[in-house]
């Protein structure tokens, strides 16, 4: 099957695109935008694949479905288009990156800049229908989403996998920590984020692990 994704993903996931679940997946995604409002475009799919080459991910956060306002998601777990207010879980999010690393909120909320440092931005489910959080999910998203997690904690090393909530803690329960370096914590959203999310030093504690490892720190 032909899809459009950066040449070192499609390199290693085409044995995902051949599988029955995948044709079944794309021709129910195909109808969804023909008859209703999907989000994010089409063409932006694939982003977190396309901003972040296989070979250059040496972070993974991971994220449940896009967001399903107007606007907002373009492909990225947690981030929003350039010019759009930050929904609240980014907020959050930007708030312990400011006390963890003492350093100022950003003006934009298009993670961009991270996935071009080697943060994959990855959401489970990859495709939502507007204003309905979690309408695409068991349709297939979540078994391709696995296969790439077991793609990059089989083949790759020293990877930082940041797992925000117990949906993210169960899809990433496989990773084996002695290769890789797993954070947990509660989720950023305003409903558990004063559980243990604020103060986790997530970012400092993921800067601190690739420095050791011989990699660059991210600017978060």
């Amino acid at each position: 099957m032909e899809v459009k994704i950066e040449a070192s993903w499609k390199e290693r996931l085409q044995a995902e695109f051949d599988k029955p679940y995948f044709e079944m997946l794309i021709h129910f995604v195909r109808n969804e935008y023909a008859t209703r409002t999907i989000y994010p475009p089409g063409k932006l799919i694939f982003n977190a694949f396309d901003q972040c080459p296989f070979d250059r991910v040496k972070v993974v956060i991971l994220g449940q479905d896009p967001y399903h306002e107007p606007g907002q998601a373009h492909g990225l777990c947690f981030s929003v288009n350039d010019g759009i207010p930050f929904p609240p879980s980014l907020q959050n999010i930007f708030k312990e990156i400011s006390v963890d690393l003492g350093s100022p909120s950003p003006s934009s909320g298009n993670l961009l800049r991270w996935a071009a440092q080697g943060v994959l931005l990855l959401n489970a489910t990859l495709t939502v229908c507007a204003h309905a959080a979690g309408s695409h999910q068991n349709k297939g998203w979540e078994t391709f989403t696995d296969a790439v997690i077991h793609c990059l904690a089989e083949e790759k090393q020293h990877v930082v996998f940041i797992l925000w909530g117990s949906y993210a803690q169960q899809k990433g329960a496989f990773i084996d920590a002695s290769k890789h370096l797993v954070l947990k914590s509660p989720h950023p959203s305003p409903l558990s984020a004063h559980r243990g999310f604020f103060g986790n030093k997530h970012f400092s504690k993921a800067n601190d692990y690739l420095v050791r490892t011989g990699q660059t720190p991210v600017n978060w």
